[in-house]
């Protein structure tokens, strides 16, 4: 049977200390794909290490702090990165095909749909997609830093069986890995496994990602019913066989629908509709839509189908959603029927201000 794996790989288990791309460790993990699809594996490869890439070419020494450097060392290292997978899976007979992410291309329903159909069709031609946030034009998405919850919303775009998640550390630990008191977790089977882990350690100089984005990118894909491997790069072929190295986590949950799971975990909201009890419990308990009717307050800006939170009377979100009106419009609507609405502004105004096919519940 036919496994498809999505392998993410960070930025300091391909380059070298003074930032240059390293070959040989780029190789690490094209042959360990390379394998996997000799075994009749589908594969997806979430690659960080763009902006890595750019440092040398560009004669910097450090991760550059600000935006606009940050991007301009993706646009230079992009380039480089992708050639050199082309290259080397090129030996294998592999080709690759890149594709470039932000969190919008999968929150809305257009793009969502395009997006997937994008990865099916590869996988048909027999091609090995290459996925990165696409920092050269993204904004909050690059200060995410790591591709940790890419990979794990990608994994659950495209139906995977597993995802791995390729580090400078050899799984999860109690503690920093070169202390003599910490131990090495082998199975995560919920976060009652989690309580004597101390996440803090000081990532590298070339990434950004730590061990709270890739336990947080396990919790995503494990609550969608994705096991997840957390492994050292140097044993990629062991780790993306299933072969028992690193920390497993284990399915927590139940795969759901894959816009959803984006919108909620990757989606950085614009704004808040705050509503009622009422409100709250429709949401939340009845799976309604959310109504003029329901909403008490607008706060922040945001156009129509752009993602809000849905603020509950403590001030909490209980829900977030893509919104129908903007946030100019909405005030002069809330507390009102849609059929009051309709009779007097037009039948346009008869409708959900989130419908509850565009939101899910926190």
């Amino acid at each position: 049977m036919t496994r498809r794996v999505v392998v993410k790989v960070g930025s300091s288990s391909l380059t070298s200390s003074t930032g240059h791309l390293d070959p040989a460790k780029v190789d690490v993990v094209v042959e360990a794909l390379a394998a996997a699809r000799r075994a009749g594996d589908e594969v997806v490869l979430v690659s960080s290490g763009a902006i890595a890439a750019g440092l040398g070419p560009l004669g910097l020494t450090t991760r550059p702090r600000d935006l606009p450097t940050q991007q301009a060392a993706a646009s230079v290292g992009q380039g480089a990165l992708v050639a050199h997978y082309s290259e080397r899976f090129a030996t294998h007979g592999i080709t690759v095909g890149q594709v470039l992410l932000t969190v919008d291309d999968v929150t809305r329903r257009s793009h969502y749909r395009n997006a997937h159909q994008t990865f099916a069709k590869l996988h048909e031609l027999g091609v090995l997609p290459v996925v990165n946030e696409n920092d050269t034009v993204a904004t909050s998405e690059i200060r995410f830093g790591d591709n940790d919850r890419l990979a794990a919303l990608v994994a659950h775009l495209v139906h995977a069986d597993l995802l791995v998640l390729l580090s400078d550390v050899d799984g999860l630990f109690t503690g920093h890995p070169s202390l003599p008191t910490s131990r090495p977790i082998p199975d995560v089977h919920g976060p009652e496994d989690l309580l004597e882990v101390d996440v803090a350690r000081v990532g590298s100089k070339v990434g950004t990602g730590g061990m709270v984005t890739k336990i947080e990118a396990a919790r995503i894909a494990t609550g969608a019913g994705i096991p997840v491997v957390l492994a050292r790069a140097d044993r990629a072929v062991a780790a993306v066989a299933g072969e028992a190295v690193g920390t497993r986590f284990h399915p927590t949950g139940r795969r759901r629908p894959t816009r959803l799971l984006w919108l909620a975990h990757a989606s950085e909201t614009k704004g808040q509709l705050h509503v009622d009890a009422g409100a709250v419990a429709a949401l939340t308990s009845r799976k309604a839509s959310l109504l003029p009717a329901g909403i008490v307050g607008v706060s922040g800006e945001f156009g129509a189908g752009e993602p809000v939170d849905v603020v509950g009377p403590d001030g909490q979100a209980v829900a977030r959603g893509l919104v129908n009106y903007d946030s100019a419009e909405l005030p002069s609507l809330i507390g009102r029927s849609t059929h009051a609405l309709a009779a007097e502004l037009g039948a346009d105004y008869e409708r959900e201000v989130v419908h509850r096919d565009d939101l899910v519940v926190l």
